[in-house]
């Protein structure tokens, strides 16, 4: 069926297009997605993340990575930049270069034109990662952080907290306000 369809890309196309290209794009199912740029606060919440993350990580044996590194999630054929993402699965070591597939934690940093998006399809795709553990999702219009866990029957719920993000996955506490610090949102 993929063969006669004449608009398919598929993934070895697309990654070795991405590998040239001069802006990223996502992939889901054998369609490409120009990314657009992000605002100021946008890089600064996701800096802010990666910065204590990888702090928080040195020496653990996990890598941390920022905006750059694709993520494929095999189950729905598809290929992301999340905003943080972090793998401590000895898998994703050497193997390849171009992305990694087994998550434990991934931050995506909202804006207006893809918060639907991280909140539905992405966030299903994302669910079909075994390795993932916690997904959290980070307003850039105002204080605001939902973040998921799976439990151990595999199911995700809401957490809701007050003045720290507790990232259970990485085992690392951050205050909300130095997630938003050097921004212009308020509580």
């Amino acid at each position: 069926m993929l063969a006669t369809n004449p608009l398919y890309i598929t993934p070895d196309d697309y990654l070795a297009a991405e590998e040239i290209s001069p802006i990223r794009h996502e992939y889901r199912d054998g369609e490409v997605f120009a990314m657009t740029g992000g605002t100021r606060n946008h890089h600064t919440i996701a800096g802010n993340l990666f910065f204590r993350l990888k702090n928080h990580l040195r020496g653990s044996g996990c890598r941390t990575f920022m905006e750059g590194m694709k993520l494929r999630v095999q189950e729905s054929n598809s290929f992301y930049y999340p905003d943080v993402v972090v793998t401590c699965d000895d898998r994703d070591r050497p193997n390849n270069e171009q992305y990694i597939n087994h998550p434990s934690l991934i931050i995506e940093v909202l804006s207006p034109s893809t918060a639907r998006f991280d909140r539905t399809e992405k966030f299903a795709d994302y669910r079909t990662i075994s390795s993932l553990s916690e997904y959290v999702l980070v307003s850039t219009d105002h204080q605001q952080i939902e973040q998921f866990q799976r439990d151990d029957r595999g199911q995700w719920y809401k957490i809701e907290f007050a003045d720290s993000l507790q990232l259970a996955s990485v085992d690392c506490a951050t205050a909300i306000d130095e997630i938003y610090e050097d921004t212009d949102i308020l509580a």
